[in-house]
């Protein structure tokens, strides 16, 4: 009788503890419901850093611990001041907010005195940048001079040669929130990877099985996922670098970061890491390629099932540029 007693006592631990274990993270439509965010607020949330996430059960989508909205609903002010932190504005309501026409709120994003945090797609399937209210607050006490009277020389030229930086400025802050978020090797060459195009991917990372792995544990969107086919490409392509300078630079950092990536651990070849489900939970076949859609990338790309092939011997050379792709380049120009 002891003996039967004491073994249902331990599963009724067991039961408790699991049932304790379980409560100590929610889903994420629980927490937004607890933190009194819309499903965009908190997704900007947990973007800009501000709400704390873990990985899901099973590589699952993320969860919200309990501690971690308790800490959040004691804040000051909540929940009014966590909304005033994810608060944004489009043109229209942004150049209201600074006294200015959104012809000029315009000029200031497109030379990049103003970078959009987020985006979305109207009716017309044309991208709306968004902008973080307090950054708006703060560039205006910073800069008041160019919210009056006439635009500086230097500004009129760049736009003059149609300069637009808001893509660009979206994406380098994407990559530097993804970047702080991860201390993983490979995983930090396949943020800056995410900029380039197949085609300038392989010319900086010539093998295709490092290519496959950067692919597999490339951090993938959650949150906010588009569920049009449409939006899935356009978000494609404004992930993309698109100026010879951007691409240059980002060619440069994955070379870095791919050489400490090397350093670390090698990339898995056909048969090893099998169970390895890298870094973003997802499995991949060893000729899996980078997944991005765009002009570029779907006019250069291989066909479907088509594996990448190495490019040819660039030589002894082991400089930077040789690392690049970009000697022979300049060799034949």
């Amino acid at each position: 009788m002891a003996v039967t007693e004491a073994t249902h006592r331990r599963a009724a631990d067991r039961a408790e503890n699991a049932d304790a274990g379980a409560a100590v993270t929610v889903a994420a439509s629980r927490a937004a419901q607890q933190l009194e965010l819309r499903r965009g607020e908190f997704e900007l949330a947990v973007h800009l850093g501000l709400i704390g996430v873990t990985d899901g059960r099973s590589g699952g989508r993320p969860r919200v611990r309990s501690e971690e909205i308790a800490r959040l609903r004691a804040q000051s002010g909540f929940p009014e001041a966590l909304r005033d932190r994810v608060r944004t504005a489009g043109t229209a309501e942004g150049a209201g907010l600074l006294g200015i026409s959104p012809v000029r709120f315009t000029r200031l994003a497109r030379v990049g005195c103003l970078s959009p945090v987020s985006f979305y797609l109207n009716r017309y399937r044309v991208v709306v940048w968004l902008y973080l209210t307090e950054d708006l607050a703060r560039f205006a006490i910073r800069e008041p001079g160019l919210l009056a009277g006439k635009s500086p020389v230097g500004m009129r030229t760049m736009l003059e040669a149609g300069t637009d930086w808001r893509a660009r400025n979206w994406r380098s802050s994407r990559i530097d929130r993804l970047l702080s978020g991860t201390e993983d090797a490979w995983v930090r060459a396949s943020v800056q990877a995410s900029a380039l195009d197949p085609v300038q991917l392989a010319e900086v990372v010539d093998d295709p099985y490092e290519r496959a792995y950067l692919a597999r544990v490339r951090p993938q969107p959650v949150f906010g996922r588009s569920a049009s086919v449409s939006g899935r490409e356009i978000m494609a392509q404004l992930m993309l670098a698109d100026d010879p300078d951007e691409i240059l630079w980002r060619r440069i950092n994955l070379t870095m970061e791919l050489d400490r990536a090397r350093e670390s651990r090698a990339a898995p070849r056909p048969g090893e890491g099998r169970g390895d489900r890298g870094a973003s939970g997802r499995a991949a076949a060893p000729s899996e390629t980078t997944v991005l859609v765009g002009p570029r990338a779907t006019a250069q790309a291989p066909a479907r099932g088509e594996p990448w092939e190495p490019l040819p011997e660039r030589g002894a050379g082991t400089g930077l540029l040789a690392r690049l792709g970009l000697r022979r380049r300049m060799a034949s120009s």
